[in-house]
């Protein structure tokens, strides 16, 4: 077993470590689990999440031992990371990592639970959400200084941000699902835009995202901004509706 605590959790390192050893019986399930199970506990009178992730196959079994960190590990290094960065993400807690002869049995991630009034999927699947342009520039916003920071997050998708409201026209902005990223010194103006390319299927959103992404990144006009991010997420599309029909057809011949 490895198992690590945020020493600012030291205090609750036996509760923590019950919580995960007793996740398949306790907790309250967060979500449907298709993938990867969530459980909500209660520490200390505060709300947390604990991620149990899919059980690899052999492959990732021995690779998560001797090659590579695993989900849980990288989630949570990637949210100190992003902390000590200045950027929102839920606070890391715990994970742990069981293995046996094979390799990794089986991972966890603790953080906090946030409760916000939104994701950016909201932002794609209801045009007439309240503040709805606003939001989408102080999201640009947000992904430019991610930018910025070099921080390319690969999982940029519709459900992995989290928004919260702080006043009447103030939104914060949230990282989920976090164990896919890469991090520069400096990102290429195409490593910038391939991160937009995941969001939305909407040209309307990409063209307000664009004219925001402008205001900050001056090595490009807004004409280049918006052809090359829209380029990106028209390549993107049309190679997740690809895969789709495959894998249709694959169902279908196995049927």
């Amino acid at each position: 077993m490895n198992f690590k605590v945020n020493p600012a959790f030291e205090n609750s390192t036996l509760s923590v470590l019950d919580n995960i050893k007793t996740f398949n019986n306790s907790g309250t399930l967060f979500g449907n689990g298709d993938r990867n199970k969530i459980k909500l506990f209660e520490l200390n009178g505060t709300t947390i999440n604990i991620k149990s992730f899919k059980i690899p196959n052999i492959v990732n079994k021995i690779a998560y031992k001797y090659f590579r960190k695993s989900k849980a590990r990288r989630s949570f290094e990637f949210a100190t990371i992003l902390l000590e960065k200045g950027i929102g993400t839920p606070q890391p807690i715990a994970f742990l990592e069981n293995f046996n002869a094979i390799g990794l049995k089986d991972s966890y991630y603790a953080s906090e639970h946030l409760i916000t009034e939104l994701t950016y999927r909201e932002l794609v699947e209801i045009p007439d959400y309240p503040d709805h342009d606003n939001i989408l520039r102080q999201f640009s916003k947000f992904t430019f200084d991610l930018h910025q920071k070099g921080v390319e997050f690969l999982d940029h998708s519709p459900g992995n941000t989290l928004i919260k409201k702080t006043t009447d026209n103030k939104y914060d902005f949230f990282l989920v699902d976090l164990n896919r990223m890469n991090f520069h010194a400096d990102m290429t103006f195409e490593q910038r835009m391939n991160n937009f390319r995941r969001l939305t299927p909407h040209k309307e959103m990409i063209a307000v995202m664009s004219n925001e992404y402008a205001k900050f990144y001056k090595d490009k006009t807004e004409a280049e901004i918006f052809d090359t991010m829209w380029k990106a997420t028209v390549d993107f599309q049309e190679e997740f509706a690809r895969k789709k029909r495959l894998k249709k057809k694959l169902k279908f011949w196995k049927s």
